[in-house]
């Protein structure tokens, strides 16, 4: 199903609650399962976290977690450990192409009975849980932050805790790191030096702990987008959010300076202003916020401005292979895009093609990211409902800007 926007200017002060991070919900819902008297504040609304507590409270021998890679991943560890519960996890077409062969071997080195049920190193996998003794785990350092991610949130329920060498340089830290805050949130020690991370066992809470989520720094990016492609003046203000986040996204109010976008942290809000003309990004490394290149480079697209962007090596294997949805869609609205394995180089250009589609390919972040460039042309948005992924209200929150189209 396709959303026509026609070209749109927004309404200026408007104030958008956007929901929980969708990186920190999956995250305490899995330790909610392992450890029941944690408690969870502002919980994503979005597919992936209702996914996730679907499968977490499911007593099924069938898991299917459809699109939701996090879930896939953080579960895969999670059934691992629950012993006497064999389950087939299992998800949609595309998730049974995305590799997950290095967590399993991961989790085999501390003991997990896993295996594969169709094609080696890919779901549906089945998994026999029982308690894993072993508590050693070497592993590649330039892997998705959310195999070693999965493996932190399990380890304090490990007999012997974990030790895990991370082996050349590590990809995306501030999720790493973000696990680790959580799990100190609820009382595990653990120590993160040089590529070291080890984590204490923990068999149960004394008490109940109550958390809040922050709300989600990449859904956040699309209005720093709207507000980078709007005239001098403009603001929006957005909410929850915290000066110090756990979200690697959070680099957005640095990043989009060059856009001529400014931030003002005010309480629990974030007030978002159009203040100077953007100028190009001469070379971006988002290594440690890989998610927000969509948005970055569909921005200066927009704006008629080259970027050159590195450190993109885990978009190959998203939702969809988003660095050839980039230059794909880009380039059907007139842009030029040169990429590799792990950068993207945007073209200055002077144009953008109107009524243009732009096709999704099951990614919540293609729409996304596509739609602020409404404020310059008029555009087509097929499956516009995938954004439900993440952010389902994103349409609704759009409209109250002043975006036109018929919802």
């Amino acid at each position: 199903m396709n959303l026509q926007l026609y070209k749109s200017t927004i309404k200026s002060n408007k104030q958008i609650a956007i929901t929980g991070s969708k990186s920190e919900s999956n995250r305490l819902l899995l330790l909610q399962a392992l450890y029941p008297s944690v408690n969870i504040e502002n919980l994503s609304n979005s597919d992936d976290s209702q996914l996730m507590q679907k499968a977490l409270t499911s007593t099924d021998k069938i898991i299917d977690i459809h699109h939701a890679g996090t879930a896939m991943r953080f579960l895969t560890a999670f059934y691992s450990t629950q012993k006497n519960r064999e389950v087939e996890l299992t998800g949609s077409k595309r998730m049974k192409e995305r590799p997950i062969a290095i967590l399993v071997d991961a989790l085999r080195q501390i003991g997990a009975d896993i295996s594969y049920k169709e094609n080696e190193g890919f779901p549906p996998l089945i998994i026999k849980g029982k308690q894993l003794t072993g508590h050693e785990v070497i592993l590649k350092a330039n892997v998705s932050s959310q195999y070693i991610s999965a493996l932190l949130l399990i380890a304090p329920k490990l007999k012997n805790g974990l030790k895990l060498t991370l082996e050349g340089t590590i990809t995306s830290i501030p999720y790493i790191k973000m696990t680790l805050n959580l799990l100190s949130q609820i009382g595990v020690e653990s120590s993160f030096k040089d590529n070291v991370i080890t984590v204490k066992p923990l068999s149960k809470l004394d008490k109940n702990i109550d958390l809040v989520v922050e709300s989600d720094w990449s859904s956040a990016s699309y209005y720093f987008s709207i507000i980078a492609l709007s005239k001098i003046g403009t603001s929006v203000t957005i909410s929850s959010y915290k000066n110090e986040s756990l979200q690697g996204a959070s680099v957005l109010a640095e990043i989009y300076k060059a856009f001529g976008v400014s931030t003002e942290f005010n309480n629990n809000s974030v007030i978002i202003s159009k203040t100077s003309e953007a100028k190009s990004i001469k070379e971006l490394n988002l290594q440690e916020a890989p998610d927000i290149a969509q948005t970055i480079a569909v921005t200066a697209f927009g704006l008629g401005l080259s970027c050159y962007l590195t450190g993109l090596h885990t978009l190959k294997i998203k939702e969809t292979d988003r660095l050839v949805a980039l230059k794909t869609e880009i380039e059907k609205l007139g842009g030029n895009v040169i990429i590799t394995n792990d950068s993207l180089t945007l073209e200055a250009s002077n144009s953008i093609l109107e009524n243009i589609e732009i096709e999704t390919y099951n990614d919540h972040r293609m729409a996304m990211a596509f739609a602020p460039l409404a404020l310059t042309t008029d555009i087509i948005i097929q499956d516009y409902k995938v954004v439900s992924k993440s952010y389902p209200t994103f349409w609704e929150d759009l409209k109250t800007l002043g975006f036109n189209f018929p919802l």
